[in-house]
């Protein structure tokens, strides 16, 4: 019986350890601009004492937030991916100052149109999260956004 237990305890004491963290959830949406203009929307939900990192960070710093959209024939990027205002603060992991996001973040990417519709666009984003205490590595997720 003793076995038992101790055995038991050793498969709990591995499940709580092997917890996957994913702080962030992303989310898209599509905002008509124009008859020829959209723009892409994607959203990072931020679980509370988290941090997601800014498109621009210093070298030497964590990695930077990227988006990579992938070529379709059916549009044009304008110009480059913009971000909401953030937060500077001086990071203690990082020893630097950083622009950082809390709790949201929003990410609009300009985009005209070259072909008919509906179309979808895929991307790809790269990111990284810390709280006060550690950082995730490096994490992409991909993103999909349908012009209707």
């Amino acid at each position: 019986m003793k076995k038992l237990l101790i055995l038991l305890a050793l498969v709990c004491s591995a499940n709580s350890f092997s917890q996957i963290l994913e702080p962030v959830k992303w989310s898209t949406s599509v905002n008509k601009i124009s008859d020829s203009e959209y723009e892409l929307i994607a959203t990072a939900t931020i679980e509370e004492n988290w941090h997601l990192y800014s498109q621009t960070v210093p070298e030497g710093g964590p990695i930077a937030t990227s988006f990579t959209f992938e070529s379709n024939g059916y549009y044009l990027k304008k110009g480059n991916t913009k971000e909401e205002k953030g937060h500077t603060i001086h990071d203690k992991i990082f020893d630097m100052e950083i622009k950082f996001f809390e709790l949201q973040a929003v990410f609009k990417q300009r985009i005209k149109l070259k072909g008919k519709i509906p179309f979808k666009v895929n991307s790809t984003v790269e990111f990284m999260v810390c709280d006060d205490a550690r950082c995730l590595p490096p994490t992409e997720k991909e993103l999909s956004f349908t012009i209707k």
